[in-house]
């Protein structure tokens, strides 16, 4: 190794990483293969021992985790678990007040923008630089380190942490201040479910017309309806072969994600009494679509036109 790549390992932060599940998992794995230190703590013996022989101190809480890092990142399920890790954690103060002043906080959960700007109000009153940085990308662009980053916070913070971003992800966006990068996921993720159920329902108008779902996909691809879920993600079955909805719905991004991203999407929209009819009928069907099919990838939505693509 070269003097200046060895510099450039020990100017490396040391990382905590909470969270180890199907997202963050893999995004520890590719920190650790950029050279970077890793803590880690989860509840989960498994995911644990998946990083402990990937190179990275298993931890035996969040704050022992954090107890010689410089940079602290969470993947938590939702916001109450992402409140009950920094600021009150089983009745104790949470892991904010044993941070010291300058630690870089970046948290990736997808959690309501208000409960984004709490912490984060916490933090700065602390002197620690929070920021909320939710990824797109699912988990094929955790392992590919391909996600796309949706920052909220300061312009510092934002700069110390892109480099570690940069490792984990190919699109970095600085959305704005605390609750932006929220928001902004919320937004897409709204648009995203509208356009996977409004697809799957012209799909299955053709299909049951008589036409060729791969075909019309074709044709509605060189059209005005062209949209990402025609183009990479097809619901339909053996359209595309490398989505789920040609593995029975195996994998990807799950109903009660989109589920849950949908209801965030409603609960801000009613926060500042905005108008999302589309974005409400969405919501209303992967609510009832969730009820059984809540395992599998969004794109089933497909099944509640034509309930035997998940039987193909």
């Amino acid at each position: 190794m070269s003097p200046s790549k060895n510099n450039d390992s020990q100017n490396k932060p040391n990382i905590a990483f909470i969270g180890l599940g199907n997202m963050g998992a893999p995004m520890a794995e590719n920190l650790i293969k950029a050279g970077y230190k890793l803590s880690v703590y989860d509840l989960s013996d498994a995911a644990l021992k998946r990083l402990q022989s990937a190179g990275a101190r298993v931890a035996a809480s969040s704050k022992d985790a954090a107890r010689e890092a410089q940079v602290v990142i969470t993947m938590l399920p939702a916001g109450k678990h992402v409140h009950a890790v920094y600021l009150d954690c089983d009745g104790s103060e949470g892991l904010l007040s044993s941070l010291p002043k300058g630690t870089l906080v970046i948290d990736s959960s997808t959690i309501a923008a208000s409960d984004a700007r709490k912490v984060a109000t916490e933090a700065s009153k602390l002197g620690i630089d929070f920021l909320d940085a939710p990824v797109s990308g699912g988990t094929g662009g955790a392992i590919a380190g391909s996600l796309t980053f949706i920052v909220g916070g300061e312009a510092d913070g934002f700069a110390k942490a892109k480099p570690i971003l940069d490792v984990m992800g190919k699109n970095i966006f600085h959305a704005g201040d605390h609750g932006a990068g929220q928001v902004a996921k919320i937004c897409n993720n709204m648009l995203l479910g509208i356009l996977m159920s409004g697809t799957a329902e012209a799909i299955n108008l053709g299909v049951k017309n008589g036409l060729d779902a791969k075909v019309l996909s074709e044709i509605m691809l060189q059209s005005s309806g062209r949209n990402w879920t025609l183009e990479v993600y097809n619901p339909y079955p053996q359209v595309i072969e490398s989505v789920p909805s040609s593995n029975g719905y195996k994998g990807g991004f799950m109903t009660e994600l989109m589920q849950k991203d949908l209801n965030l999407a409603m609960q801000t929209a009613q926060a500042v009494d905005a108008e999302t009819p589309m974005g409400a009928k969405a919501t209303e069907l992967y609510n009832e679509h969730s009820i059984e099919h809540g395992d599998k990838d969004f794109s089933s939505i497909m099944a509640r036109h034509d309930k035997s693509v998940l039987s193909s």
